[in-house]
């Protein structure tokens, strides 16, 4: 597995993420063994998870895990979801911050936090108190950077330039879901991101499972686990992007889970964020790295999941202004 950059920082992590939000849950402390295990043994050294996974009890497995490691690995978590009854056990108030940052170092115990996100946005809470917040625990050497998750364009360019005016220590990522079926985020979020410079660590890019081609068309997901509904939202378009990845799979002789991360793999500073339940889930996403998409493979596959554009994203190609023509009396 390749290294990479994260974003603008200096910080060097491996080309693809485990998220651990199954550990304590789905999967128990010998299978997160596991799991952690053939990641590393690939090559991986970037690892993700939550204050609120599975009551903590994902960090408190990944730090226990990672223990013997940690000058080796990159560790990131996230905050300001819900973690206890209170009216301040919530929020990205700088109460709040400050108090989950602690509970998560005592968790994954260490004396620092690579990457610190806020998990979403936090409308209830002055910006400019939460990010005085995330800069001042990177001045006291508790957490290296900060990220964000789910926010969308306007939210992210607002808290960069309150950060660039107030010069404060700016966010390095955006972690979004993005998949080949959940593209969304190409219309505005996504250009503010690379506008400023952020690395994207994108989350389930197998869409709940349903890139990896378990689901036939013609049934239903009934009785498939906690995220299973996810494929009775699936519209026409999603199918005939399975299909594609079927085929360039079927073609190449691989799994179509491997098609779909590489696939997000390929694009611009993106990160795929990959997890499992069970080691061996972790290959198909894995066998990502070693595969390297063609140009008409790429074109095929951004091509048949093509998200809707509506106003005013089509506006040029709907017929707007034309350009001024300059003539010669």
């Amino acid at each position: 597995m390749q290294q990479t950059y994260l974003g603008r920082s200096g910080l060097v992590v491996s080309e693809l993420c485990l998220g651990t939000m199954t550990f304590g849950g789905a999967a128990d402390q010998d299978e997160s063994a596991a799991i952690v295990g053939r990641f590393r043994d690939a090559g991986g050294t970037f690892f993700d998870t939550a204050d609120v996974y599975t009551g903590g009890r994902s960090e408190e497995i990944l730090g226990e895990l990672l223990r013997a490691d940690r000058d080796e690995v990159v560790l990131a978590t996230k905050a300001s979801g819900s973690t206890g009854p209170g009216p301040n056990d919530r929020s990205s108030s700088r109460r709040h911050l400050l108090a989950a940052v602690e509970a998560s170092l005592r968790r994954l115990g260490t004396d620092w936090i690579d990457l610190y996100q806020l998990h979403s946005w936090d409308g209830t809470t002055p910006l400019d108190e939460t990010l005085s917040a995330l800069d001042g625990l990177v001045r006291a050497g508790k957490v290296r950077y900060v990220g964000i998750s789910n926010f969308v364009g306007w939210q992210l360019e607002r808290a960069c330039r309150m950060q660039d005016a107030k010069d404060y220590d700016g966010f390095v990522s955006l972690q979004p879901q993005y998949s080949l079926v959940e593209r969304q985020i190409e219309l505005e979020t996504l250009p503010a991101a690379h506008a400023n410079g952020l690395g994207i660590l994108a989350w389930s890019p197998l869409a709940a499972g349903f890139l990896t081609g378990k689901y036939a068309r013609d049934e239903t997901a009934e009785g498939r686990g906690r995220f299973a509904q996810f494929v009775d939202n699936i519209d026409d378009q999603g199918w005939d992007t399975l299909d594609a990845v079927r085929q360039i799979a079927d073609a190449r002789g691989s799994e179509p889970a491997t098609v779909a991360v590489g696939w997000v793999l390929a694009q611009p500073f993106t990160i795929p964020i990959i997890g499992a339940t069970q080691a061996e889930q972790l290959d198909a996403s894995l066998a990502a790295t070693g595969l390297r998409l063609g140009e008409d493979e790429l074109a095929r596959l951004t091509r048949v999941s093509e998200p809707a554009r509506g106003y005013p994203w089509d506006f040029p190609r709907a017929g707007g202004r034309p350009e001024r023509e300059l003539r010669t009396p």
